[in-house]
């Protein structure tokens, strides 16, 4: 791939992504399979003036290997110098980024009953931190291709081949042409000009329906609002927390869903794939679910804490979009939840609530907002979905047809 490409890359994530902010600090979370991407991304920051970018590096092979010696109680320690992490996080408020690059069958073999149960521990010791930083920070997930990745998708070319078709992939999906930053400002307005026509309807609830038996049912909060594109911290920071993102959101009333669900895609969750699932939700919770394909991690996802058998999040994505047009299927939720409409499972977004900057997280979670340890998405959304509102005066009014936005 040409360099000043994917310098054009590095400054969107920098300038659109995060939009880091003169003086202030970044840390990046990466994989190894793009180094010099990576140092594309810190000079990008640094142009923009950051005043320290700190990088992180992560390897699947690493974690298996954690999570097979160390004790469940190690893996859980929130341990003096991480605790001072997030101390730095609430003091200094620094950009954070990811950049994917994870081989979706990366910690196949893992033990999911003992890392679960490290996370379930370690959530309560770290929770306040999460909460504390809720809204206050810019932060991007953004993807780079992984060798085994890449040959997942493309196994029929050489690993060379199929980076820099991955390669191409990302980049044509996120928008990078020319002008990137050009081209992001032009998609957020026509996503918040989406969001502006919903928010218009009064919507009391959401009716989804498609062939493959999804038949399905989700309550709104009166005072939510759906949102798309890019964000705005409590600070008043413009940024785009995912690239690409083709979705408006909202997060649902904990509580009020009635119905079943059937996945559309395969979910790629910790290195691992789920597939050919579906969920049947009652009094808004899931009650009964089956996957063919690693049942066992839905069902720890599903029963992780109290929140994680409820809905916090309902996102209308159309079929007719760059990411299914590719004809690719990415095995990586960043890109496959923009490919189709999806539900997700936990935490739900306090600053959907209007007016959330004038009230406390408890407040918004007390209005309908379900609070959970996870937040994972998965796709239901197929080529025949129609999608009803129901509004708060009774009208229904046509949503979804085929797919695609009925208006």
């Amino acid at each position: 791939m040409k360099k000043s490409i994917l310098r054009q890359y590095a400054r969107l994530i920098a300038e659109s992504g995060v939009n880091v902010q003169k003086g202030q600090e970044v840390f990046i979370v990466a994989g190894l399979d793009q180094p010099e991407f990576v140092a594309m991304v810190v000079d990008a920051c640094y142009k923009r003036g950051a005043s320290r970018v700190v990088v992180d590096w992560d390897y699947q092979p690493l974690e298996k290997l954690h999570v097979r010696h160390q004790s469940v109680k190690t893996l859980a320690e929130l341990t003096v110098y991480q605790e001072a992490r997030y101390k730095h996080y609430l003091d200094r408020l620094p950009c954070r980024i990811y950049l994917d690059s994870d081989d979706p069958d990366g910690l196949k073999g893992i033990n999911q009953k003992k890392q679960a149960a490290a996370r379930q521990k370690r959530y309560p010791l770290v929770k306040g931190y999460v909460d504390a930083l809720e809204n206050k920070y810019q932060w991007c997930i953004a993807a780079v291709p992984g060798a085994a990745w890449a040959k997942k998708l493309f196994p029929d070319l050489s690993r060379r081949q199929a980076i820099e078709k991955l390669w191409e992939a990302i980049l044509a999906t996120s928008r990078v042409d020319d002008d990137p930053v050009a081209a992001w400002e032009a998609h957020n307005r026509d996503l918040h000009e989406r969001c502006a026509w919903l928010n218009g309807l009064g919507i009391e609830k959401l009716h989804y329906t498609a062939s493959n038996g999804t038949d399905f049912t989700v309550g709104m909060i009166p005072e939510a609002e759906f949102k798309g594109g890019g964000d705005t911290t409590l600070s008043g920071v413009f940024f785009n927390p995912n690239i690409p993102t083709e979705e408006c959101f909202i997060s649902p009333m904990k509580g009020v869903a009635e119905g079943i669900v059937y996945a559309s895609k395969p979910l790629s969750r910790d290195g691992q794939l789920i597939d050919r699932f579906w969920i049947r939700f009652h009094e808004g919770k899931a009650v009964d679910w089956h996957a063919e394909l690693n049942n066992e991690l839905l069902t720890q996802i599903i029963t992780m804490d109290e929140g994680s058998a409820y809905l916090g999040e309902c996102a209308l994505v159309p079929y007719d979009s760059p990411i299914q047009n590719s004809g690719i299927l990415f095995y990586n939720t960043l890109f496959d939840e923009n490919a189709a409409c999806h539900l997700a499972l936990g935490m739900g977004f306090a600053d959907t609530i209007r007016g959330f900057e004038d009230k406390t997280l408890e407040e918004c979670r007390a209005m309908g907002i379900n609070d959970s340890m996870i937040h994972v998405d998965f796709m239901i959304g197929t080529a025949d979905m129609a999608i009803d509102a129901i509004t708060r005066d009774g009208q229904i009014v046509p949503v979804f047809r085929d797919g695609n936005w009925a208006k």
